[in-house]
């Protein structure tokens, strides 16, 4: 079986030792939501994932509270809507 032929001034080792130094940089993971902020303007700056999810939140405890009556699910976004948008803007007063 050949052996690996390495340059003069190279071995086998240097050469793994050189690869161990080359790290790569660090990705940064896509589409990571932001944290809730607040600009000057009294406007909230939350990524839509963000609300989403605690409109959600929000939506499916007043279905609970009623007992997941049917017929009242845009009734319980729209208020939850309201609820968390209040919230959160309370936070950035």
């Amino acid at each position: 079986m050949p052996s690996k032929k390495t340059s003069p001034q190279t071995s086998p080792d240097t050469e793994r030792r050189a690869a161990e130094r080359r790290v790569p940089p660090k990705a940064e993971p896509k589409n990571t939501p932001q944290p809730l902020s607040f600009t000057g303007e009294g406007r909230v700056d939350a990524s839509p994932e963000e609300l989403r999810k605690l409109i959600s939140e929000a939506a499916y405890y007043r279905a609970k509270q009623r007992g997941f009556e049917p017929g009242h699910e845009l009734e319980d976004w729209i208020q939850a809507e309201a609820e968390v948008m209040r919230r959160v803007a309370a936070r950035g007063a």
